[in-house]
């Protein structure tokens, strides 16, 4: 489906001009037109359109424009004919492209095979490299089957060279390790080989260290985690031991590409244990399963460090709980007229310096009962209610988390880039060589043991980290100080200044930036549209913050809905409400002529003629390297299990109907096809096509703007995503979907999964990021929680404006460019 274009577009690409308009003389009517529109697509595109509909129909106005020709006259030229092959031959000839000969096509599959299907495995973005290296070689295209082809034996061709390569690191031993896992397997899903860790747990605990268990381990190191507990913890600490028991060589798929790797995975994981015995050549089994097994270590690694966060935050979240339930009653018993009762005891105290207290102060205060209410109600207040809060963290770390959090201290490597970090590092490992249980020999570390507490042990538990000994000695208690290790570890983790060796998620943060960041530094700030001197980059924005200010200086006095005054306690700034928007007045007519028209229509058949107009379902492809399912059996199977996982029906329920296709072929579709990079890719084309087909003069021009807002879904509470959060009194356990819609509502570009305590922000820039669609993004609307001052500087280095909703606008500051730019602007103080 051909996109609209906008005048620049049409000007640069779609003007003839000089030689081109020479090519034309002679020629009339359709045929001119056609050859026209044919050597402008051709240069855009390096290859000829199949049909009128890729043709966008500004450009064909306006070659038809230039070449004097009516635009309605396209109807009537041959697209197949032999005027057709002449015109392809003379645009050919022309921009200086020759036909793909069969050593052309030879030396561009062994050239895919090298550069590019080494690095991508999906056939789409060949297609794309394969048509700009034809291009560059100007070799005119082929026809589609010609191509397919090429791709199909590049992408089989490079498969053999990196099974091979992977396949020859691995020694007998290794590969007899992960045989065993599969050998007896079974496929059967009621197999209680496949009921998860806790079915393998007895199994497991008879083996020796460093031995591989049985074949029921397979299924246990493929389930997901739980919840978030003690059994979790443990759960997941012996699937990574039985996946590092294998031993796979330390830089295994170090020069393989990550898409590559991550595609093994897939194939892996969706196929039963039978057909990972007997459908695959000895490379291809074993890289599969090592792969798999790379893959999962990396998975494992990351949720055993937000298990260590999850946990930690749920032991601060009860004792925050079960302080402020004990508080409340002390809390709702507030003494009132204390400056009277301070007072009234010291005059007493004054007059009678030497009286007895009983005699003296008791009575000018109200009596004992008054005096215990006001410690109370200090008490309740101020650092006495942290250390409680701690006190109560403390207690359940000790009698239940410590066991699951110290194992996966031990699992877990650490690693810092930062020295100052360095102290929490070696509270770890004082940890860890004190992990005994807890005993009343090992309450305290030993005499002249080192450690560290200054950076390490948050303030709250300062007082309660020492006491002393039964010989009057000042000691550290170790479980104090190992409640504190954990909470700064927790907050050291989540802005990754400590990471995990052996994570994906938890890595080392300078694995985020490209590695040839610095090499190519001068093309990276191009493509920012941002200097590379420092000091040029914020002299523009002191410039940029001047004008603005400038700007609402003058034009704030003439707004008489905002309003600045001195309020020392509820902030200056004063906003009006505006007045509500009338409703458009053909809205209900508009609304009723819809229904009429077209009344109900089935989610399903909606569904079915998407997919029929855009071609979506083109993006589930299988995770193997064939699919044998029929394409129009493949099709309805698709939307079936689409509509199934889209409309929360599920497949059984799916499956019921009448349409001929069982639960276990929807049920095999689904963990073949349907991934989540499928699905996001399917949406982009939905978009793309919704975006193409939008007329401009009902629409308005494309909008440029997305909002950015959560949804909360209920979530199966076994799942360690599964949050409950204080913002939805619902009484539900779930997760947020975090969507990315355009400005008009009606087509969401982008959506992703998020915990229900993550900051929105870097989900908001995700969004924008990582769409992937036609739309070009300038400004992100977000409520309160998706901005921050980080968001609005991560956004202006990206090129797009942040336009929060503020919730507390009257508590806001402006600040000033430079030092002493006060004066320049009085019309912003209050009035």
């Amino acid at each position: 489906m051909a996109r609209v274009l906008d005048e620049d577009e049409l000007i640069e690409h779609w003007t003839l001009v000089g030689d081109e308009l020479d090519l034309l003389t002679g020629r009339t009517g359709p045929s001119k037109l056609g050859l026209a529109l044919w050597l402008k697509f051709f240069a855009v595109e390096g290859r000829f359109p199949v049909g009128r509909s890729e043709l966008p129909d500004g450009a064909v106005g306006w070659i038809a424009s230039q070449v004097k020709v009516p635009a309605s006259d396209l109807g009537l030229f041959d697209w197949e004919g032999r005027t057709a092959e002449r015109h392809r031959k003379t645009v050919r000839t022309f921009l200086g492209f020759r036909e793909c000969s069969v050593a052309d096509a030879e030396k561009l599959t062994a050239w895919l095979a090298e550069e590019v299907c080494s690095r991508e495995r999906r056939a789409e973005r060949v297609r794309e490299a394969l048509l700009a290296q034809l291009r560059e070689e100007r070799i005119g295209q082929s026809g589609s089957l010609r191509l397919g082809r090429m791709i199909g034996s590049a992408l089989r061709q490079s498969e053999e060279t990196l099974t091979v390569k992977v396949s020859s690191r691995l020694d007998d031993e290794v590969t007899a390790r992960m045989w065993s896992m599969i050998a007896a397997a079974g496929d059967d899903p009621g197999d209680p080989a496949r009921e998860g860790p806790e079915g393998c747990q007895g199994a497991a605990d008879g083996n020796a260290p460093g031995e591989v268990p049985g074949p029921e381990v397979w299924a246990a190191i493929r389930a997901d985690p739980g919840n978030v507990s003690l059994n979790t913890c443990k759960s997941e600490r012996r699937k990574l031991d039985w996946i590092r028991a294998v031993g796979l060589p330390s830089g295994l798929f170090a020069d393989i590409a990550p898409k590559i790797v991550a595609g093994w995975r897939a194939r892996a994981a969706v196929e039963s244990p039978s057909h990972l015995r007997n459908d695959h050549s000895d490379g291809v089994r074993w890289t599969l399963l090592a792969a798999y097994l790379h893959c999962r270590e990396r998975e494992i690694t990351d949720g055993l460090a937000e298990l260590l966060i999850a946990s930690v935050h749920r032991i601060n979240a009860r004792a925050e709980t079960r302080t402020r339930e004990q508080f409340a009653a002390d809390i709702a018993r507030k003494v009132t007229g204390k400056e009277n009762i301070l007072f009234s005891i010291a005059a007493a105290a004054a007059e009678r310096p030497q009286g007895i207290v009983e005699e003296v102060v008791y009575p000018a205060a109200g009596g004992l009962e008054m005096l215990l209410d006001l410690v109370r109600e200090f008490e309740s207040k101020g650092p006495t209610y942290r250390q409680a809060r701690q006190r109560s963290f403390k207690a359940s770390y000790t009698n239940h988390y410590r066991a699951g959090l110290i194992q996966i201290l031990e699992a877990l490597e650490f690693r810092s880039n930062n020295t100052v970090h360095r102290p929490v590092l070696e509270a770890l490992e004082l940890i860890k060589r004190y992990k005994a249980e807890h005993s009343p020999a090992t309450l305290y570390y030993a005499r002249g043991e080192h450690v560290p507490v200054d950076g390490v042990i948050p303030g709250d538990l300062a007082d309660l980290l020492y006491k002393t000994d039964k010989r009057g000695r000042r000691r550290v208690q170790r479980t104090v100080y190992e409640c504190g290790v954990f909470q700064t570890l927790r907050d050291k983790l989540r802005c990754k200044e400590i990471w995990v060796v052996g994570a994906d998620k938890w890595r080392n943060p300078d694995e985020d930036l490209p590695a040839d960041f610095d090499q190519r530094r001068a093309e990276n700030y191009a493509k920012l549209r941002k200097p590379l001197d420092p000091t040029a980059f914020t002299a523009q924005m002191r410039a940029e913050i001047a004008e603005a200010l400038a700007d609402l200086n003058d034009h704030l006095p003439e707004l008489d809905w905002v309003d600045i005054r001195e309020r020392p306690k509820a902030g200056p700034i004063i906003l009006t409400d505006l007045d509500a928007v009338p409703e458009p007045r053909n809205l209900r007519r508009l609304k009723a002529a819809i229904r009429d028209r077209w009344g109900t229509v089935p989610l399903l058949d909606m569904l079915t003629e998407t997919a029929l107009r855009t071609g979506c379902l083109d993006a589930f492809t299988p995770a193997g390297t064939r699919g044998d399912i029929a394409a129009a059996t493949l099709f309805q199977r698709l939307l079936l299990t689409v509509y199934a996982y889209g409309t929360n029906t599920g497949i059984r329920a799916v499956a019921a109907g009448e349409h001929g296709h069982s639960e276990d072929e929807l049920r095999y579709v689904r963990r073949r096809y349907i991934t989540v990079e499928s699905c996001r890719q399917a949406a982009r084309v939905i978009a793309n096509a919704t975006f193409a087909a939008r007329q401009a003069w009902l629409w308005g021009e494309g909008s440029t703007a997305v909002a950015s807002d959560s949804t909360h879904f209920k979530a199966w509470d076994q799942n360690i995503f599964t949050e409950w959060h204080s913002r939805y009194r619902n009484g539900k356990r779930g997760v947020l979907i975090y969507w990315t819609v355009d400005k008009g509502g009606a087509m969401a570009v982008h959506s992703q999964l998020l915990e229900c305590s993550a900051s929105e922000v870097h989900a908001m820039v995700e969004g924008a990021m990582r769409h992937g669609t036609d739309m070009d993004i300038e400004a992100s609307y977000v409520d309160t929680h998706g901005q921050s001052f980080i968001g609005f500087g991560i956004t202006r280095l990206l090129g797009f404006d942040l336009l929060p909703r503020i919730k507390q606008i009257n508590r806001c500051k402006l600040y000033l460019p430079a030092a002493g730019d006060l004066d320049r602007y009085p019309g912003c103080g209050p009035r």
